[in-house]
């Protein structure tokens, strides 16, 4: 093939990238709903056990889901991609891949409930200490480090309210300290941010979020270089079985064909309803990507190229956060985020509600907070939908 699909522009990636097509010449890519595979002899059996060309048993791999997984990595400028069952099995395993009993892990504070449930409650059965850190602070991250760290973990913008880290200054922490850096990218999505181009070794990502992007399966995936790929995660998903099913690998297929074009209008209209959050005088603050007082205005210019879909602001007090989610008539009350339709939560008493109040002091997360995940809605709607709950909140 003369074209190298490297070279070609994200949006032909998100629509050619990684296609397989079989005999048959189908223009959508095939769903190979199949638990295993024949071989033509015993011999072929034992060559493919043996890490030769093919397709053994669909927790090992599949044909369509081979084609998400390499679609999404050309995207993200990684050589290689592994896809699971969800985001979190992602996350869970893109930690155990690189921990063993005695490791130290530094992790930023601002990080969604149930990764901070892995990493607090999980990994210390298993002989893994972690310290937490405000991921903002670069001194904070180097006076962390201990002779057993092996791995650092960001959210960045994280969640709920959308702290950005200096990517780029946090990997040259950890690999001065000889450690790997693990990056969860689901706020700002590949279109936004490459975190491996930071200098990230790791990229995770909940594909349940904007790679559907419209309410119907859950997926997750782990990105990196090939070698650190095979290392710390081939027999690991393997043996464990995360397996992302081939019909969800289809359907998230066919959502990267549209992320692009569904991301950027999110974001075009969340910029629209943040600035009218912001100047409706309604609320204490108004926390977004893609505005200039965002606290981390600065390193977001240096390494994301569009806001995001999602926005946070106080309203004060859960009463009042209460309020405006009950006043709410076009946009749903939902925990999820990333998708068409637009959502808006109550991070204290949903998302976050496992964390104690302490650390959700820790990371300025208070009763009044809203989060919003702005979706394909008229803009127009939307701003009239919001406007209206913020007067009655």
């Amino acid at each position: 093939m003369a074209e190298d699909p490297n070279d070609w522009d994200i949006e032909t990636k998100s629509v050619r990238g990684g296609m397989a097509r079989s005999p048959y010449g189908e223009i959508s890519e095939a769903l190979f709903l199949t638990q295993s595979f024949a071989y033509e002899s015993a011999q072929a059996a034992d060559e493919r056990f043996a890490g030769g060309p093919g397709f053994i048993y669909q927790r090992f791999g599949n044909p369509t889901t081979q084609m998400f997984e390499d679609r999404l990595a050309l995207m993200e400028g990684a050589e290689a991609c592994r896809a699971t069952a969800s985001g979190m099995s992602a996350v869970h395993a893109s930690l155990t891949g690189l921990l063993r009993a005695g490791d130290h892990l530094v992790a930023g504070r601002a990080l969604f409930g149930s990764c901070r449930w892995i990493i607090t409650e999980w990994l210390p059965r298993f002989g893994v200490e972690t310290t937490y850190v405000d991921a903002t602070d670069l001194e904070a991250w180097k006076n962390a480090v201990r002779p057993n760290t092996k791995c650092f973990l960001i959210e960045s913008p994280a969640n709920p309210l959308l702290e950005v880290t200096s990517i780029g200054a946090v990997a040259e922490i950890a690999h001065a300290a000889g450690a790997k850096l693990v990056v969860d990218n689901v706020f700002a999505t590949p279109i936004f941010q490459k975190p491996l181009a930071l200098g990230a070794d790791i990229v995770v990502y909940s594909a349940t979020k904007h790679i559907d992007g419209q309410g119907r399966v859950l997926g997750g995936a782990i990105l990196g270089a090939a070698e650190l790929m095979t290392e710390a995660y081939k027999d690991l998903l393997r043996h464990t079985g995360p397996a992302l099913s081939p019909f969800n690998a289809w359907v998230l297929l066919k959502g990267l064909e549209t992320l692009e074009l569904r991301v950027r209008r999110m974001t075009e209209n969340a910029g629209k309803v943040a600035d009218v959050i912001a100047a409706s005088g309604k609320v204490r603050q108004t926390i977004y990507c893609g505005r200039p007082d965002h606290p981390q205005a600065a390193i977001i210019a240096n390494q994301m190229t569009g806001g995001g879909n999602v926005i946070a602001f106080d309203l004060g007090s859960r009463e009042a956060a209460w309020r405006f989610l009950d006043a709410l008539e076009i946009v749903d009350i939902s925990n999820n985020l990333g998708d068409a339709k637009s959502m808006a939560t109550h991070p204290c008493t949903t998302t976050h509600r496992s964390m104690s109040q302490e650390d959700r002091l820790q990371i300025g997360l208070t009763e009044g907070w809203v989060r919003m995940s702005v979706g394909l809605e008229g803009a127009r709607d939307l701003n009239r939908d919001v406007g209206r709950a913020l007067d009655r909140a």
